[in-house]
């Protein structure tokens, strides 16, 4: 099957930092490609992939040091690629939310797109109303609530390959928070839930522009004891080590969670996680087994006391089982079948001497 991942251009793919979407796509190309798929990633010269490369942007975004640049200049560019090649592809994979929409319309049947953000959104319910044709996947169940009339054609899972992160059935007795500093995540509930059960707290966090006031205010004068450390923002090379340590990661969010990749790189390296209950958590913690799953920072401290004694070895191998990579593609690959056999006709596939071309413009950076 030939098959084009469209991936925003915000973050490098995989990330070098904090980055959930990018994540994903870059383990699903290898992860299809691996399995035997041609794939072709339109992304950022500073790829990582398996797959085969149309740089359409020099940099990620977010790395892009330049202080004058327009995102949505950069996506349209991309998005013009991506339509002037789309006939050398059975399925157009976008992860690029809406954007997309209005130029490929004519096309839908032959897309799916990923949502993998927050959908509670005022304004979107309309934009799903006026473009129903698009086949949409879901991260999880719970992501659907606010848009329960959309075209939904699915709930694949978020995955990872399996040697990413190290076991570790040696944990050093502390807990960990890893994601961003923001009220949605929790911050606060997980020094709160640290300092009632008077173990070591280590927050490897990004503080994004948007929250910067917040956590000035309100986490800053918190990450002053001795129980709590701040580390900032950390990548995929770190993750083992401060994940496999820890004896459990807190999950304390405070909104619609759509999937929450952290809790699977924590059972990647056997570590339990204790959740708040809200989003997707209920989906994919296996509560007792996993991690456990609470409402108030009471049930959550009794909570780490249990968490500590479950089975690293099981979590590890309930990851393998339910959030591989390869689980993960071959649950899109069901669902590339299934809408190519919902086509009215199969695309008439065009050679591909012009491959190439689509590479130069950032050839001797990708």
């Amino acid at each position: 099957m030939k098959i084009a991942q469209i991936a925003p251009l915000y973050e490098a793919v995989p990330p070098k930092f904090y980055g959930g979407t990018e994540r994903v796509v870059a383990h699903l190309s290898d992860a299809l490609t691996e399995l035997g798929h041609e794939v072709t990633l339109f992304s950022s010269a500073d790829a990582e992939t398996k797959a085969e490369l149309v740089p359409v942007r020099d940099q990620a975004i977010r790395l892009d040091p330049s202080p004058l640049k327009s995102d949505l200049a950069a996506h349209m560019a991309m998005l013009n690629e991506v339509r002037r090649m789309k006939d050398r592809f059975d399925i157009l994979h976008f992860h690029t939310d809406i954007i997309h929409f209005p130029f490929f319309e004519d096309m839908a049947d032959r897309t799916i797109t990923t949502l993998h953000g927050r959908l509670d959104l005022k304004d979107l319910p309309e934009c799903y109303r006026r473009w129903p044709k698009f086949p949409l996947v879901s991260i999880s169940d719970s992501q659907r609530l606010a848009l329960p009339f959309a075209n939904w054609a699915a709930t694949v899972y978020h995955g990872m390959p399996e040697a990413l992160y190290r076991f570790n059935d040696k944990p050093e007795g502390y807990l960990a928070f890893l994601g961003r500093m923001s009220p949605e995540k929790g911050p606060d509930r997980a020094i709160a839930i640290a300092k009632a059960l008077n173990m070591p707290l280590k927050m490897a966090a990004k503080v994004d522009a948007a929250d910067a006031a917040w956590f000035a205010e309100c986490i800053a004068p918190l990450l002053d004891h001795p129980l709590i450390e701040f580390i900032g923002e950390i990548g995929d090379a770190d993750k083992s080590t401060f994940l496999g340590g820890a004896s459990a990661l807190l999950f304390p969010i405070n909104w619609p969670e759509p999937f929450g990749l952290v809790m699977i790189e924590a059972m990647a390296c056997g570590t339990p996680v204790v959740a708040y209950a809200c989003g997707s958590a209920p989906e994919v913690i296996d509560d007792g087994l996993t991690g456990y799953l609470v409402r108030n920072e009471t049930e959550a401290v009794e909570a780490v006391r249990r968490a500590v004694l479950l089975d690293r070895r099981d979590i590890r191998r309930r990851f393998e089982r339910r959030f591989s990579a390869t689980a993960m593609a071959r649950g899109y690959l069901d669902l590339y079948a299934d809408r190519l056999a919902r086509c009215p006709f199969a695309p008439d596939l065009v050679p591909d001497e012009d491959f190439e071309d689509a590479r130069a413009p950032f050839a001797s950076i990708a």
